[in-house]
């Protein structure tokens, strides 16, 4: 039964190990394009598998016999966010093809890092351990620094990689003494262990709260949370389009979800002794008033910003903040709407990344909001598309993002939490002005010139898919809600 449901992971370990092995030996492009596509699709039944067998059955397991040693977790949210990071993959993926030919030709390890990227992405989902957390960070976040600069050539993308690894190195010193801070804490690295510890008064309290404290400052760097957001814009202007649409979403994903098991781990709602319910309170505060500036900040900068491109990465820091509050919230709300507003920002998000890929060309057209003005009229597909994505970031139903925000704050206000909503529901109608604008750009705005209709290729079957989530998501809400409420047991 362990190997059944660790499959999910022993897949996409084998095919990052296998598919650059046949992409060191064949030099046709297909061929690795194909295998990374089953591959992921392969991962993703597996998840899905996975996702469906009982909680009683997983629980069920002795974690003393098995061979992981209750390092890695299995079912439940893992298994849904494995399913999510291989759709951002598969989406990204198909986006992909045309848009590389186009600007700097097809290198065929791009498919080769996106795969170990995942691969880092699902360990972080399956994590149990913090040297697992720490190792399925990594593993996803060494990718990132290289797909930045995909585009050797290009000053901005070198750029981007530059800053890029250098502030990610900077949050992993962090991550790795807090890592230290909690095992000298508690004696473990288990995070049952640690939650147990922390609950029955055994952790030494001074190491406890610096170890959580910098575990935190390092997994904010990952999500790009104020104030340690500044790497994300200048990384996803300057990153390949396709790239910026994996790393704000998948990426962010994997991030939140090592926020996540950290939140459960270390802010055990039944506190049992002073220590506990005091790093509760406290932390819970703080997070609370990192999202909260993390939606104001990230929101009134994007309203100034004149480049599409920049205004999404910004966007992204803003939506990080509305994440944020499920996690601040600690409950059983806060979960669930994490799941859905994750979901629900993949398609969207990617949607609009994907969008302004198929329209840019190496002259640097369509960068400005000027130059998106009256494309209904020659691209009236993409325009379409991009108004879906744009009133679903925005939260107007019927789209999913409506009912994202929804939900978290509805848990938010359930976590006596209401100063906080009462922020994010400002920072959402000042998010509107530069939604709707490029909107209104878009089709009361007379063309600056007359642009050919650029071929979508592949990258149609992505947005068809995305704008369909989004509309799919924002009518049956539910289906998500109701399916996920057992997976955080």
């Amino acid at each position: 039964m362990e190997y059944i449901l660790a499959s999910p992971l022993i897949s996409i370990l084998f095919f990052s190990v296998f598919i650059p092995v046949v992409d060191g030996i064949t030099k046709n492009r297909t061929t690795v394009f194909v295998l990374t596509l089953l591959g992921l699709i392969i991962t993703g039944i597996l998840a899905i598998y996975t996702l469906l067998i009982p909680v009683e059955t997983i629980q069920a397991l002795d974690s003393s016999k098995t061979i992981t040693k209750n390092m890695i977790m299995f079912g439940g949210f893992s298994a849904y966010f494995d399913i999510l990071f291989c759709l951002a993959g598969i989406l990204v993926i198909l986006a992909s093809r045309n848009y590389l030919n186009r600007e700097y030709g097809e290198y065929k390890e791009y498919y080769s890092l996106i795969v170990a990227s995942i691969c880092g992405m699902i360990l972080i989902a399956h994590s149990n351990n913090l040297l697992v957390l720490f190792i399925g960070i990594e593993t996803m976040s060494i990718p990132f620094y290289i797909l930045a600069g995909f585009f050797r050539t290009n000053q901005k993308s070198i750029e981007a990689s530059i800053k890029y690894f250098l502030l990610g190195a900077f949050s992993t010193g962090f991550l790795v003494y807090g890592i230290a801070m909690v095992y000298g804490a508690t004696g473990s690295l288990d995070i049952s262990i640690i939650s147990s510890k922390i609950q029955t008064g055994q952790a030494i309290e001074i190491y406890l709260k610096i170890g959580l404290a910098l575990l935190i400052i390092g997994l904010c760097f990952k999500v790009a949370i104020f104030p340690f957001h500044q790497w994300a814009p200048d990384v996803y202007d300057g990153s390949p389009t396709v790239v910026s649409a994996f790393m704000s979403t998948a990426g962010k994903a994997a991030a939140l979800v090592g926020f996540i098991i950290i939140a459960k781990g270390f802010l055990p709602k039944n506190s049992f002794n002073e220590v506990s319910s005091l790093l509760n309170t406290n932390f819970k505060l703080i997070l609370a008033i990192l999202s909260a500036i993390t939606m104001i900040i990230g929101n009134i900068t994007a309203l100034v910003q004149k480049n599409v491109k920049r205004m999404l990465a910004y966007s992204s820091v803003a939506h990080a903040g509305y994440l944020l509050m499920g996690i601040a919230s600690n409950n059983q709300d806060g979960w669930s709407g994490i799941i859905f507003y994750s979901t629900a920002y993949l398609f969207m998000q990617i949607g609009a990344f994907i969008v302004v890929s198929v329209l840019e060309r190496q002259t640097e057209n369509f960068v400005t909001y000027e130059e998106y003005s009256g494309i209904h009229k020659s691209h009236p597909f993409l325009a379409a598309v991009m108004s879906m994505f744009m009133l679903s970031l925005a939260g107007i139903p019927p789209f999913a993002g409506f009912f994202g925000k929804y939900y978290l704050f509805v848990a938010a206000v359930k976590a006596d939490l209401l100063w906080l909503t009462v922020i994010a529901v400002i920072a959402s109608i000042i998010s509107m002005y530069f939604y709707i604008g490029l909107i209104l750009q878009m089709y009361f705005k007379e063309p600056l010139s007359k642009e050919p209709e650029s071929d979508t290729g592949l990258a149609k079957i992505t947005l068809v898919i995305s704008a369909a989530g989004i509309l799919f998501f924002g009518i049956f809400p539910q289906i998500i809600v109701n399916f996920t409420e057992n997976l955080f047991k």
